[in-house]
Formats: C-alpha cells, sequence, structure tokens
C-alpha cells in the first residue's frame, strides 16, 4: 500500500521555530574554512554538504515521538536520509554552528565550538514541548579547526546508542531520533596505531531543548593566566547579559517570572544550574557510568547528560575507573566526576561574571557537594531497596558495600540487581544457610584471583614506583609527604592488595570472599529489618522493597562490549544489531534478560578486568 501524501510530508511540515537565531547574535559571513566569531553566539551555514547515497539505518521512535513524528514517517519519505543527514535543507530549519569555549583538562582552550555538529533549528511540539534539532557529522563548520566536521559509524552507533540507553534509564540526556550512514569515507586511525583506515562517514540526529553548556559562557573570558588565551567575545558584558536572558526566560521561566531584581534571579538561575548538575553526576555515579570527557564545553546549562565521546559502564566496580585512553592521569575517573563537576560550576560562576553576587556564588559552589551527596544517599537507599525510613549508618552500609565490591571485583550492574535475592529477614532464620545462596550468587560474579592480580598491578612506572619505595628507606620524611598525595597514595594501595593476593590461593581467597559477602549481607538484612515500623502491612512493605530495587536497579547497561558487537556487525553491513541492542536497552528494567554471572576468560584466555567473556546473558542480547 502506498503510503499518503500526509504521511510522506511529516518531516516537511516539522513547525520550525529557531528562536535562539532571532534572540541572539548570529555571525552571517561568507567567509570560507575556520576562523575566530567575535561577537557572534551562532554561526550560519550557508553551503550543505552532502552525503554519497546517504541510508537510515536505526531509528529511535521514543526519539523521534518528541517531534511528533512516527518511524513509519521517516520510511514513507524517499527524502528522509538527506533530510536526517543534513544533506538536504529541511523546510523552515537554518542551519548554524554554536560558538563556545571551554576549559579543557583543566585549562582554558579559546574558541571551540561546533565543529562537526549543524543546528537545524527549534521544533515547538504542542505534546513534548520546545525541541532543538541538530545533525553531528554533516561536515566543516566555522569552528572545525584542522577537522572536515565528520563522524564515522562507530562513534555514531555509540552516541545513538548510549544517548536512547540513558533516557530509559532515567537519567536526563540529550536525545539520538536516527542514524544515517552513507558511501562517503573518511581516513581515521581507531586503535591509535598510525595506521589510518577508511570509514563511513554517519550522521546522528540529536535532540534536546538546548545544547547551549557552561562553555557558551566563556566566549566572553577575557585573556586567561595560564593559556594565554581568551575567548572571541571578550569583554562584550552587553551579549553575555542576551544569552543569560535568553537561557533563563526561556528554559528556567519559572526563575524568570520570581525574581524581579536580576541579581537575584541570576543567583536563583545558578543555584538551579548547582542543583542539576549534583544530581545529575549523582544518577550517573549509582548506574556506574563514565563520562570520560567532562570539559567545561560538555556541561549543559540544562543539566543533560551531553556529547558521547569515550564514555564508559563499569563492569567490574573500580572507583579509579577511567574509560578516556587519553586520560592519563585520571583527572576524569569515575571517583572524580562530583569534584570535577563542582570546578566546573566554578568556572561557570567565573564566566557569568558581574552577572552573579559573588558574595553569594562561593555559598551556592560550597553546598554542591552536599547537595550531590544527598541525592547520591537517596538513589543509593533505593538501590538497597531502603525507602521506609533514612538512617545515619545507611551511608557507611554503601561505602562498604562499595568497598567490599572493589576487593572482590564484583560486577557492578549485576550485583545491585542480585541484592533482591537477598531474603527479607525472619524470625528464627539460620543466618548462613538463608544468605548462602543469594551470597554464591554474587560470588559467581566476582573476579577470579588472577582478574584481580591484573586489576590491582600499579599503573606508574616501574622507575617512578622504585624510586619511591626507595625513598621510603633512605628518607622517610620526604617518603611520607609524597605518600599522601592522592596519586602515589592510589599506587601504594593497590601494591598492597596485589601482595595480598600473591601470598594466597584461589579456594582462600574465595572462602574469604564468602564470610566477608555473609558479613555485609547480614547487617544489610538487620538494616532491612528495621524498615518494619509495626504499623504497616509486611506483605506490603516486602513488595515495595523489591519493586523500588527493580526499578532502580537495570538488568542492562550500554556495556563496551555489547556496543562494539554492534559496530562490528554494522561495519560489515547488517544493522540489525543495532536495532536489537536499541530495543533491549530501552527497556533497562525488563526482567527479560536476568544477569548470570561470567563464566571465565575469554576466547583468547584473557582474564584481565574488563576485557573477560561477555556473561551469558550478554551472549543473548547481542549474539543469537
Amino acid at each position: 500500500m502506498e503510503p499518503s501524501r500526509c504521511e510522506s510530508a511529516a518531516l516537511e511540515r516539522l513547525p520550525f521555530n529557531n528562536t535562539a537565531l532571532k534572540r541572539l547574535p548570529v555571525e552571517d559571513s561568507e567567509e570560507p574554512g575556520s576562523r575566530t566569531v567575535p561577537a557572534a553566539c551562532f554561526s550560519r551555514i550557508r553551503a550543505l554538504q552532502p552525503l554519497v547515497r546517504p541510508t537510515v539505518v536505526a531509528q529511535s521512535q521514543s526519539a523521534l515521538s518528541l517531534l511528533d513524528l512516527t518511524e513509519q514517517d521517516v520510511l514513507n519519505n524517499p527524502l528522509s536520509p538527506e533530510y536526517l543527514s543534513g544533506s538536504r535543507l529541511l523546510p523552515g530549519s537554518e542551519p548554524a554552528a554554536h560558538c563556545y569555549c571551554g576549559h579543557q583538562f583543566g585549562l582554558f582552550a579559546g574558541q571551540l565550538g561546533d565543529g562537526a555538529v549543524m543546528y537545524l533549528g527549534e521544533v515547538e511540539s504542542g505534546t513534548h514541548g520546545r525541541w532543538e534539532i541538530q545533525v553531528k557529522g554533516a561536515g566543516v563548520t566555522p569552528y572545525s579547526r584542522d577537522g572536515d566536521g565528520r563522524k564515522v559509524l562507530r562513534s555514531s552507533i555509540r552516541e545513538f546508542l548510549c544517548s536512547e540507553a540513558m533516557a530509559a534509564l532515567g537519567i536526563p540526556s540529550t536525545r539520538a531520533a536516527s542514524l544515517v550512514t552513507s558511501d562517503l569515507y573518511v581516513s581515521r586511525d581507531p586503535l591509535n596505531s598510525g595506521r589510518r583506515v577508511p570509514e563511513r562517514c554517519s550522521v546522528v540526529l540529536r535532540l534536546a531543548p538546548s545544547f547551549i553548556r557552561f562553555g557558551s559562557f566563556e566566549i566572553f573570558r577575557g585573556r586567561d593566566d595560564f593559556s594565554g588565551l581568551q575567548g572571541p567575545s571578550a569583554g562584550r558584558h552587553d551579549i553575555r547579559a542576551q544569552l543569560l536572558d535568553y537561557v533563563i526566560e526561556t528554559f528556567y521561566p519559572c526563575i524568570q517570572q520570581t525574581h524581579s531584581n536580576r541579581k537575584e534571579r541570576n543567583m536563583a538561575f545558578f543555584r538551579e544550574v548547582m542543583m542539576r548538575t549534583a544530581k545529575l553526576v549523582a544518577q550517573w555515579q549509582c548506574v556506574g557510568f563514565c563520562h570520560g570527557v567532562l570539559n567545561t564545553d560538555n556541561m549543559s546549562i540544562l543539566g543533560l547528560t551531553l556529547d558521547y565521546g569515550p564514555f564508559g559502564f563499569m563492569d567490574r566496580f573500580d572507583p579509579d575507573f577511567v574509560c578516556n585512553a587519553s586520560d592519563k592521569r585520571g583527572r576524569y575517573s569515575y571517583q572524580a566526576q562530583p569534584s570535577v563537576c563542582r570546578w566546573n560550576l566554578a568556572r561557570l560562576a567565573e564566566a557569568l561574571g558581574s552577572e552573579l553576587d559573588a558574595a553569594q556564588a562561593g555559598p551556592v559552589l560550597d553546598e554542591f557537594m552536599p547537595t550531590y551527596e544527598a541525592f547520591y544517599l537517596g538513589i543509593m537507599r533505593k538501590k538497597l531497596g531502603l525507602v521506609r525510613r533514612g538512617e545515619s549508618e545507611d551511608s557507611e552500609l554503601v561505602s562498604d558495600l562499595l568497598g567490599l565490591m572493589h576487593n572482590t571485583g564484583a560486577d557492578f550492574t549485576n550485583t545491585f540487581r542480585l541484592l533482591s535475592r537477598v531474603p527479607w529477614p525472619e524470625e528464627g532464620d539460620s543466618e548462613r544457610a538463608t544468605v548462602g545462596p543469594a551470597v554464591d550468587l554474587i560470588l559467581q560474579q566476582c573476579a577470579s584471583i588472577e582478574e584481580l592480580k591484573v586489576a590491582n598491578k600499579p599503573t606508574m612506572e616501574n622507575r617512578e614506583l622504585a624510586m619511591i619505595l626507595s625513598m621510603a628507606q633512605t628518607n622517610p620524611v620526604m617518603f611520607g609527604m609524597v605518600a599522601d598525595t592522592p596519586g602515589v597514595s592510589q599506587q601504594l594501595e593497590r601494591m598492597g592488595r596485589l601482595k595480598e593476593l600473591l601470598e594466597t590461593d584461589q579456594d582462600e581467597l574465595k572462602e574469604k570472599q564468602r564470610e566477608d559477602w555473609i558479613r555485609w549481607v547480614s547487617r544489610y538484612r538487620r538494616r532491612l529489618a528495621r524498615e518494619c515500623d509495626g504499623t504497616t502491612d509486611l506483605s506490603l512493605i516486602k513488595k515495595e522493597r523489591l519493586s523500588v530495587m527493580n526499578s532502580t536497579n537495570p538488568h542492562v547497561v550500554l556495556r563496551n562490549y555489547i556496543a562494539q558487537n554492534a559496530i562490528q556487525a554494522a561495519e560489515k553491513g547488517d544493522f540489525s544489531e543495532v536495532n536489537r541492542v536499541l530495543k533491549i536497552l530501552q527497556n533497562p528494567y525488563s526482567d527479560a534478560f536476568e544477569p548470570e554471572p561470567s563464566d571465565g576468560p575469554n576466547a583468547n584466555g584473557q582474564t584481565a578486568a574488563y576485557d573477560r567473556k561477555p556473561p551469558a546473558w550478554a551472549q543473548r542480547i547481542c549474539i543469537t
């Protein structure tokens, strides 16, 4: 049956209004190539750069519905691949690129901007509100610097899948509506080995209420003392005020309506951004997500997860987990994320300058860690099914659990899911017999002794390590000072754990791990018992506990090997794996795929942490 004209024209009828371009300064230059863009928040893109034979290979109905579109609307339109890749202009769209700066790995980097992203415009959906539409990988912009403005299939698949996975987990995120690939190739070095290979150009259609970020306000920054760089609109406080007014009036209307005094309004805005950022990073920590590149240009002013690059979800719990190979010093490690977000908020406060009351901005920043910790503990209580009351010892219960998970190499996602199998305490229970089956399940997916040896091997250069150990003998005072620094302290802790492992065997290790887990689980059950206040039906409390745990602890997250399986199939022309994984990730709390323990080394005999054989449940998702 032929699609109706109305069905095939749905994309052409998107109600663009493009408010950002009407409210903010836009550079309208025909000068080609990369350039410094002063006194503007956007630059118009005059010439589209079409892909060769673009093809829509994946769609998210959940994201498309935000634009009041369906998958069928896309499939029925023969021009969809061109529209969704930025190869053809959607009626009403106004292509542009956003200008922003950023602190990258702690240093101000000057002008950055959308080097591979094209703003198409904003659509006002009667049902779902305002959505900015972008295409990522559509070609060069004034901000591309030495790049070609293209994204390849593997990075596009990762962003497409993770955007939708995070949204399904209930974590604020930009969205990905479609994935288009093509027969246009660019040269890349995927393994950073010096060997470049041709890869397919691909484009993700991204959605968010706005992609404005902390770095959007840094274009007004004066010359930086360390890097010597400055923002392209340094000193233009008039444009800064214009941008701030636009953001607050459009995305924080309650704050705009509540405050007539400008400084008070701006402080309320800054406090709300702080709150949203604290809640966001707490949500990341509670699913084991590591962003990888938490520069100020990757921090959303709306508290969204923004720009999916070298992200990673932890397998084995490791507070020092780093997912970015370029992050040699662990600046953006898992455990560093809260403090880095606070640091980035301080840079935002600097960028806002006289728009904020400096005497009040500091105390707001001081609220960040307590706010984060409150959000974090609130979510962790839900992950443990502690929903009736909060107790002061809950924080210690959580930290001891994470310490035990680290020491035993427990899988982050599976362990929390398995805790719902811990039986509710009953009078007359034999503790060991009752908790034994649940503990055995947890132990089955913990690391082997060989995995733990690899995971605890010091990462510091042998020469540096030898110097520090020598210092312990020759200059104990200096050693004490050095040993207190975070990097060295971490290495010494690793050495201590490795020494213990080298002095034990697998059987002794498993027996010790079993005793440690029984001890913690018994303590957890005593805490569960105090959930009963004596006035509520116990069966309702038990049911609520399981319901909350199973809706807070996902079965499935986008582990690296799941993404890689989908990428490898797609690079051979089979996109069914991408679509199958998407479907599963959009139902992360479903009982359809029950986690099972990992079963040993991978096909290459490797047992290193984070490089083991995918568990059976993951194989069913990705391979069958």
